[in-house]
């Protein structure tokens, strides 16, 4: 199959609470703003994030490339020239919620104050009319809200994304009042009745459902549900349909509630059932449900790498055929994999099923992450299973969405940790940190302390001012229980499930596994501490045959990490090395860079050229294999996920 309401008034929203989700969710995610992270493995890269990859973005959007400038200009009015292309707004928003997330886990006036200048800055460019966009507004307001691939809406879509992140960072509602006012425009030109919009860029949707959440306005929330509604039915003029004539593209080939298959571009794609989740969540929608699972199923069930990568096919950054999965061609947007957190979080949200939190783990410590170096100031766009060597970080791109794109991700971590429901509290990810929940028999402190995902071991510690009863939910990875990722796309080589360990109080207590969480109900008193110790071994991944370009292959996997193996380990060779079936790694500390991790380790067969250059000899090597996210730090090296098991696919020159 080819893939190609009424204006609501903020007079005293500084004392207003952010309203929760709908009833219709089964789990609501714990906010950022009420999340501490400590974590030895993320609070690093979280500081790392605040200072050297927001330092790069500052610097590239205010000196390197036009971008602020942009705004200076449609402040001044005096008919000066937009520089750069038109969705170069979107960066800069993308930037500023990057920031408020990051000043709210690292203090910093500095880094407060520069986003506080950009803020001015850009609602000194809205037009009293409520419209904010740099390019039409430099080139010729005639032209706006004609060509619907021109991401008008996707850049306010992000400035609406920053502005609810910027007030639940700070309190600080000047950018949130330009969202209000720019959606309360759009809202007035565009709906039922109204004329007719199909974004281009799918983004709108989501940020709305946000504007929704933190106002109470349930206009933005029936304006998200409109535009989802407008797509699939020929309504669309723009140089996406017109000029590429693909209307799956944008899936925009039928209506939402009745798609199935995944296509086209897939960030678009992400962002879209991104926001028909956000939808669904508020009004109960089974039909964009049935939609999403169906388009999930086709994604992860034959789309996606072993990574959490999607969208395999550079020629349209997405998706291709099923199982069309090369992993030296695989592009693999970064963006992309910060989408499919996105877009599994609420799914877990809608259903309170663990896999979607599974998929999500997957993409964010792989495919995600992959995107930023070590050192927080070099990115990769395109993330690909294997190299000869070629493939580099670049300090920016003259399309810019993933640098900030994965600094808003690390940044806003705490929005993936916990969630709760009634008087049931979820651990989702297994992430050193603080919380507090407000059950039905009042607050719970929540302490989490774990080495993940180095070693299995996570404690819990649960203060209380009084006894209550509750139900502590612990996710149960599936690469803890059998199952590399959903569907079958990927598995084991050998069955060897080792049941997880559950310690209250130092005691080992029996529990129920309900919808992929271990599930402990109890009487909870101050103090009370959980003790859960997942396998952490090295498991061997093997995929379906249909996967031509893994036969014959193997991935290894410990915990939720994929490891390849990199020339830069390995005397500059990633490419001539066998896996035999009865070999394992075993693993051993090691260090890339300034990163500490475990690295696996095997003595492996190797093809090497004799020094005459006449013949080739096969010689046994201590081969080092490291986590994914680790490689291409050291320099351009060759690098492979999928390792041969045979003669046959074994380059010595590459």
């Amino acid at each position: 199959m080819n893939k190609l309401v009424k204006s609501f008034s903020f007079i005293s929203i500084m004392s207003m609470p952010i309203f929760s989700l709908a009833q219709h969710v089964k789990i609501e995610p714990v906010n950022f703003s009420k999340v501490l992270v400590n974590d030895a493995f993320w609070k690093p890269k979280m500081a790392l994030v605040a200072t050297k990859t927001l330092d790069a973005c500052i610097y590239q959007t205010e000196q390197k490339t036009a971008r602020i400038r942009n705004f200076e200009k449609v402040a001044r009015g005096k008919g000066e020239a937009h520089e750069g292309v038109f969705y170069d707004d979107s960066d800069v928003f993308k930037a500023l919620e990057a920031i408020a997330y990051a000043i709210k886990t690292n203090k910093d006036p500095k880094l407060e104050a520069k986003a506080d200048e950009w803020i001015d800055k850009v609602v000194a460019a809205q037009l009293p009319d409520g419209y904010l966009n740099t390019y039409y507004t430099l080139n010729g307001l005639d032209k706006r809200w004609t060509d619907m691939s021109m991401h008008e809406d996707y850049n306010a879509g992000h400035m609406i994304e920053a502005g609810v992140a910027y007030y639940e960072a700070t309190g600080k509602r000047k950018l949130l009042d330009a969202c209000i006012k720019w959606a309360n425009y759009f809202d007035s030109v565009f709906g039922p009745n109204k004329k007719h919009w199909v974004t281009g860029h799918q983004e709108l949707e989501l940020a709305l459902v946000k504007l929704q959440r933190v106002t109470g306005d349930q206009k933005y929330l029936q304006l998200a549900d409109w535009l989802l509604s407008e797509r699939g039915k020929k309504l669309a003029v723009g140089y996406t349909w017109t000029d590429w004539k693909d209307t799956l593209y944008a899936q925009d080939g039928v209506p939402v509630k009745e798609q199935k298959d995944i296509t086209g571009h897939a960030v678009r794609a992400m962002y879209m059932y991104t926001g028909a989740a956000d939808v669904a969540a508020h009004t109960g929608d089974a039909d964009y449900l049935k939609a999403m699972r169906n388009v999930w199923e086709d994604v992860v069930f034959r789309n996606m790498y072993i990574t959490g990568g999607i969208g395999s096919a550079g020629s349209n950054e997405g998706f291709s055929n099923d199982y069309d999965l090369p992993n030296e061609q695989a592009y693999c947007e970064t963006c992309a994999s910060v989408g499919m957190v996105f877009w599994n979080q609420r799914m877990n949200s809608l259903t309170g099923n663990a896999e979607y939190i599974d998929v999500l783990e997957r993409s964010l410590y792989n495919g995600a992450l992959d995107g930023l170096s070590l050192s927080g100031d070099r990115f990769f766009y395109g993330n690909p299973l294997a190299s000869n060597g070629k493939h580099a970080r670049r300090e920016w791109f003259g399309t810019a969405c993933c640098p900030a794109n994965i600094a808003r991700l690390i940044a806003s971590l705490g929005n993936y940790i916990y969630g709760y429901k009634d008087h049931k509290i979820y651990v989702n990810l297994f992430i050193g940190s603080q919380t507090s929940f407000m059950l039905p028999k009042g607050e719970m402190q929540f302490t989490m302390n774990t080495n993940y995902p180095w070693e299995g071991n996570v404690q819990c510690t649960l203060n209380m001012k009084k006894k209550m009863n509750a139900t502590i939910a612990l996710r149960l990875p599936g690469w803890a229980n059998g199952t590399v990722a959903p569907g079958g796309l990927y598995s084991f080589a050998e069955s060897n499930i080792i049941k997880p360990i559950l310690l209250i109080n130092g005691i080992s207590v029996p529990y129920q596994i309900e919808d992929g969480y271990v599930m402990v109900n109890h009487d909870w008193k101050d103090n009370d501490k959980i003790e859960y110790q997942l396998p952490m071994n090295i498991q061997k991944v093997v995929s379906r045959n249909e996967l031509k370009f893994n036969n014959d292959r193997v991935a290894f996997q410990r915990g939720p990490l994929v490891y390849c193996i990199e020339g830069a380990d390995n005397n500059g060779k990633a490419w001539n090395i066998i896996v035999p079936s009865q070999l394992n790694f075993a693993k051993e500390d090691f260090t890339v860079l300034n990163e500490k991790v475990v690295s696996l380790v095997a003595n492996l067969p190797t093809i090497q050229i004799d020094l005459s250059g006449t013949s080739v000899k096969n010689e046994m090597q201590k081969i080092r294999a490291i986590p994914y996210y680790t490689w291409c730090n050291r320099g351009s090296n060759e690098m492979q996920v999928w390792i041969p098991t045979s003669f046959k696919d074994v380059k010595v020159n590459y």
